[in-house]
């Protein structure tokens, strides 16, 4: 009976991850970017720069052979809000670039039109946004119109003179980018790995506890911390709403505090699984002796190599082009000490955290912009910075800077993969897919207890394990899926949540094991600083004399 349920559960599973994956696949058409390339040439060299343009306005061509070719009138010394002071057979068949200000975007465009200018360029010294007008002025204009830096056209000056041929382009790029399978490929190897290393603990504890004759009732090891209070787990939650809050009030002094923090914890956890590592491969330790103390050559070595990491992304954490390799790597250790360190003793704890953190993530992303001034969810503007306006921008409206500028500090606890496809990102400014620590300890958290429970069963198929890995797997696909469609950032946790709480609880009742899934260990886990239940040296019969 059971395996036939297990069948089941395994075949539709199947079923869902095929019907999640056509339906991305679906998805994956191209679309059109508001960032374009402007191409400028002499006819032996060329350079390119970012643009800024509104393709359901003034759309432009894909491919730079299909683009038509002008020559450049750089004309910065006026803001053409009106004709005064222009010829026409200055700017006849030419593209112009012009200043920002004075007067709306259509109004340059139809004046540049009514000149017989063939394209208008806007020189800006502020931030690039997707240009917009009135609708009855849409139709009006029929020449394309994009925003540049003003510093980028002082460049192109500098470089070609006056001999500027341009091309406008825009190429499409997949909606799917690379990035999200990369992402996708990083959150669920770190939750598998941290589910796998939970339970290959559990393991080596019970053999530990049988071999010294504890029988199985043992402790939990040094510098591990079980959860098995609905109480602490309230009082948990309750503690990151506090520090979520405390953050968006004082952000920019409590972000070096949670920095700091970060590297010293990214080091330890870094230091943590490269240690389990060389355990495992057998590498020895080569102790030695100073004044009675026993050193590791292998923990300095280690330790070194691990504060180094934490030290050179602490000084260099707002170099975009490169350091997102180290931040994910502190990441990805960070979150596997954390779903090793922290253990769920049983699926109630489990059903109570998750749901709590479900409620905080949907709050404090969709009801928070409805009490924030500037209608910004208090989760995005501290997960992102209060000056990282162009990553909050919704929908298909850009902002890009005109000038450098200094990088504002962002907390690290997100892992950060470029956007592969984002073919302007070296022009416009690199851009990123993000995912919160979060999003990979909260759900990583059930599937190691999946995993315990695997060990605690002896489950060789570690049914319990794989199936919930795979439901977090649907769950992301899922996000990432909704992502897309929305065109907006979404709570992960909504759909995570219950996808593995849903899947476990099913495949435990599949298999009839509801009722021991849901207490857990067969032990109760104490505090340190309880006093035993029995005084040293007792056992736990009774003695004579006594009542039992």
């Amino acid at each position: 009976m059971n395996v036939d349920a297990s069948g089941l559960c395994r075949e539709t599973m199947e079923r869902a991850v095929r019907i999640t994956l056509l339906s991305v696949i679906f998805m994956s058409s191209q679309i059109n970017c508001q960032e374009a390339i402007l191409h400028i040439s002499n006819g032996s060299t060329y350079r390119e720069y970012c643009l800024v343009h509104n393709h359901s306005w003034t759309p432009l061509s894909q491919t730079l052979d299909a683009a038509v070719q002008y020559p450049l009138v750089n004309m910065t010394s006026t803001v053409l809000c009106n004709a005064t002071g222009v010829s026409p057979d200055v700017v006849m068949g030419k593209a112009l670039v012009v200043m920002r200000g004075d007067c709306d975007f259509s109004q340059k465009a139809l004046v540049a039109q009514s000149l017989g200018a063939t394209a208008l360029l806007i020189a800006s010294k502020q931030l690039l946004i997707t240009p917009s007008a009135n609708d009855s002025e849409y139709a009006k204009i029929h020449i394309p119109l994009a925003l540049m830096r003003y510093r980028d056209i002082l460049d192109a000056q500098q470089v070609f003179g006056d001999g500027m041929q341009a091309q406008l382009y825009a190429p499409p790029h997949s909606k799917v980018d690379p990035s999200i399978v990369v992402m996708l490929l990083i959150a669920i190897v770190t939750v598998g790995l941290g589910g796998f290393w939970s339970g290959a603990c559990e393991r080596d504890r019970l053999s530990g506890d049988v071999a010294g004759g504890g029988g199985g009732e043992g402790k939990a090891e040094s510098g591990e911390l079980f959860l098995y209070s609905p109480l602490k787990v309230v009082f948990f939650v309750a503690m990151m709403c506090g520090m979520l809050v405390l953050m968006y009030f004082f952000y920019n002094i409590l972000v070096y505090v949670i920095i700091a923090i970060f590297c010293l914890a990214s080091a330890s956890a870094l230091f943590s699984c490269l240690d389990a590592v060389m355990e495992k491969i057998g590498c020895g330790t080569g102790s030695f002796s100073i004044r009675n103390c026993n050193m590791s050559v292998r923990s300095l070595l280690l330790a070194a190599v691990c504060v180094t990491v934490a030290v050179i992304w602490g000084v260099y954490r707002n170099e975009d082009r490169w350091i997102w390799i180290l931040q994910d790597l502190l990441g990805v250790a960070f979150c596997l000490n954390f779903m090793k360190t922290i253990s769920l003793s049983n699926f109630k704890i489990c059903v109570v955290l998750l749901t709590l953190l479900l409620v905080y993530d949907v709050f404090f992303v969709f009801i928070t912009p409805f009490f924030t001034k500037n209608g910004v969810s208090i989760m995005v503007q501290v997960a992102l910075g209060p000056d990282a306006s162009g990553e909050k921008t919704q929908g298909n409206m850009v902002e890009v800077p005109a000038e450098p500028q200094a990088s504002s500090e962002k907390l690290p606890v997100v892992m950060r993969v470029p956007r592969f496809s984002a073919w302007a990102q070296n022009l416009c400014g690199m851009q990123f897919s993000i995912l919160g620590y979060g999003d990979i300890i909260v759900p990583g958290l059930l599937v190691a207890y999946c995993s315990r429970f695997d060990v605690w069963i002896n489950s060789r198929k570690k049914i319990y394990f794989v199936c919930c890995c795979i439901a977090y797997l649907l769950g992301m696909i899922v996000t990432f899926a909704v992502m897309l469609l929305s065109g907006m950032g979404q709570p992960a946790l909504l759909y995570l949540v219950p996808f593995t709480l849903i899947t476990s609880a099913v495949v435990a009742w599949c298999r009839g094991e509801m009722r021991h899934f849901w207490t857990g260990t067969t032990y109760e886990v104490l505090d340190s600083s309880r006093e035993p239940l029995l005084p040293e040296g007792r056992n736990d019969r009774c003695v004579d004399g006594e009542t039992c």
